[in-house]
Parts: structure tokens; C-alpha cells; sequence
């Protein structure tokens, strides 16, 4: 099975290392080509010929509108996609988009996987990610000894679309644990609480989370995990998760946090920081705190805009 990988940045390259690192050979391409060699990969001089080229094609984009570009564009995936071909999706995109998609290649014979991934940029760089799959499970079967080169879990969830929304849902409490966490943080360095006893507390507590346990242990020293989701793309996905749960006629009243908690993060100029800087946007309206030291962070300029 020859295997193609569109858009190697953050992710989308510390996925298809994984892959290069276990022997497989893949064709890539990326708007950088530097990223495609970076990984070890070969690179395709376009979109129809990565597609012509690979039997098993994963896409790893920013969102449902470049996603749906790369694959209904002129020399796109749909364009050159053929029987028995299979296409996996491992972008956070719209479950709606996500089934327009599917039908469209199953005209031509193609299958297409959305698989939403959680873990990180560290888990990805692992070969650990979660994958969480909608679409045929005969066609999961059959890509599954390639996914498994990154992911230590994974889980079919169902029809097409399913992936994509359980994704959804996971990065909804992904941000609103990140989002209260921070804010817990700010108030708790405020108060001048040992921050370590902070979340060994709340680690044997009820408040527990996954920002508690693996993001704000390393952040009060400093390291704010670069290289994950950014502040951008993780309103992003809280955004659609609000399209989405509007649309199954769900109340969200919890929306609101992390809505304005990282719009608040790309407002005062951390829109391409990695998500967990919204503590740092969260503390420079709490009179400039920064966790991981004793002084004051000077205040941020206002973005151009």
C-alpha cells in the first residue's frame, strides 16, 4: 500500500515521521516544502500527483475549508481519486462538510476516513495519539497497520461524520479544562500559593483534568508544551462545536469560557502561541502574572490590526 500525507506541519509531520521511522516509505506534500523533507518523506509536485501516487492518502489541515479545497480543487483529491483508494482525515473539521465529502469520493469509488486525533504534539511525535474513525469499519481495517504506526488507540465510531464529531466533543472539554485551569492558576499564584501544592491537591482532588495533570505541572516552570494547537485553531474548534451542538438542538451554555478565554488569548496577540498561553492572556489582564516567575510581565502591545 503506497502511502501519500498531505499537510506535514505541527502534526501532520510528527505523524508521518512516525510513519518514515517504521520503515514505510511516503509520498508528501505541504504549501512548505521544507516540512515534506523534514519528515523523510518524498515530495509530490502537487496535490493530483501525491493522489495519483498513494493508495492510502491521509490529509492533516487546519479546518473543513482547506480540507474541502485540497480535495474538491482542479487538480484535487477528488479529481484524480480512483476505486479501492482510501482517504483518512485527520483534521478537526466539520461533521457536515465531513459526509458531503464521503459521498462524493463513494461516487468515484474511493472511501474516505475522518479520524479526529487527540494527544497532542507530543504524542504525536510518540506514535501514541488517540484516533477516533468514522466511516466503513472494513475500510478502517484495512488502513488500520498504517494508522497504528502513530496511534496507540483507536476507536470506530461509527458512520461518516461520527469521527469528526466525537473529536468535537473531546476538544470542548479539552478547552474548557484548559481555559478554567489557567484561570484557577492566575488566581491561585495571586493569592501566593505554592503552585506545585496547588495541583498536587487538585491532582487528588475533584478538580483533576487533563490540563491539571499533564499541561500546568510543566507551564509553572516555564515550558508551555510548544508545537500543539494554537489559540487560533483551538477557538476554532470550539466554534464548532457551538455549530454543532446548535444544530442537534443542544443548549451550550458552557460555551461561553472558553469562547472568550481564547478569543481573548488571539486578541492580545497569542493567536499562533500554542493553546496553552491562554494563562499568559488570562494573567496580563490579572496585572501581568506569569506563573513560572516572581515578577510582573511587562504589558503586551496592542496587535496591529
Amino acid at each position: 500500500m503506497r502511502i501519500g500525507f498531505a499537510g506535514l506541519g505541527n502534526m501532520g509531520g510528527r505523524m508521518a515521521a512516525c510513519i518514515t521511522g517504521g520503515g514505510r516509505d511516503v509520498l508528501g506534500y505541504d504549501v512548505r516544502p521544507e516540512h515534506v523533507t523534514a519528515t523523510g518523506a518524498e515530495p509530490a509536485a502537487s496535490v493530483g500527483e501525491l493522489t495519483d501516487g498513494s493508495d492510502l492518502l491521509l490529509l492533516s489541515l487546519p479546518d473543513s475549508r482547506v480540507v474541502e479545497a485540497v480535495v474538491l480543487g482542479d487538480d484535487g483529491v477528488l479529481a484524480h481519486a480512483r476505486p479501492g483508494q482510501i482517504v483518512v482525515d485527520l483534521s478537526t473539521a466539520a461533521p457536515d462538510s465531513t459526509t458531503r465529502l464521503h459521498g462524493l469520493l463513494a461516487d468515484r469509488g474511493a472511501a474516505y476516513l475522518d479520524a479526529g486525533v487527540s494527544g497532542g504534539a507530543a504524542a504525536a511525535e510518540q506514535g501514541t495519539l488517540t484516533l477516533m474513525v468514522g466511516g466503513e469499519a472494513e475500510v478502517l481495517d484495512r488502513a488500520r497497520p498504517v494508522l497504528e504506526l502513530f496511534s496507540a488507540h483507536i476507536f470506530h465510531c461509527g458512520p461518516s461524520g461520527a469521527g469528526h464529531t466525537v473529536k468535537l466533543l473531546n476538544n470542548f472539554l479539552n478547552a474548557i479544562a484548559l481555559s478554567a485551569t489557567a484561570e484557577v492558576m492566575v488566581a491561585g499564584k495571586k493569592a501566593g500559593l505554592d503552585l506545585a501544592t496547588l495541583l498536587a491537591v487538585l491532582n487528588a482532588s475533584s478538580g483533576v483534568n487533563f490540563a491539571t495533570l499533564n499541561r500546568f505541572p510543566k507551564i509553572i516552570h516555564g515550558d508551555y508544551l510548544k508545537g500543539g494547537l494554537t489559540n487560533t485553531l483551538m477557538l476554532k474548534d470550539v466554534h464548532l462545536y457551538a455549530e454543532l451542538v446548535a444544530r442537534l438542538g443542544v443548549i451550550s451554555p458552557n460555551s461561553a469560557g472558553p469562547l472568550a478565554s481564547f478569543g481573548l488569548a488571539r486578541a492580545l496577540g497569542y493567536a499562533d502561541e500554542i493553546s496553552n498561553t491562554v494563562v499568559d492572556a488570562i494573567g496580563d489582564l490579572s496585572g501581568g502574572v506569569r506563573l513560572h516567575t516572581t515578577e510582573q510581565a511587562p504589558p503586551r502591545e496592542e496587535p496591529t490590526r
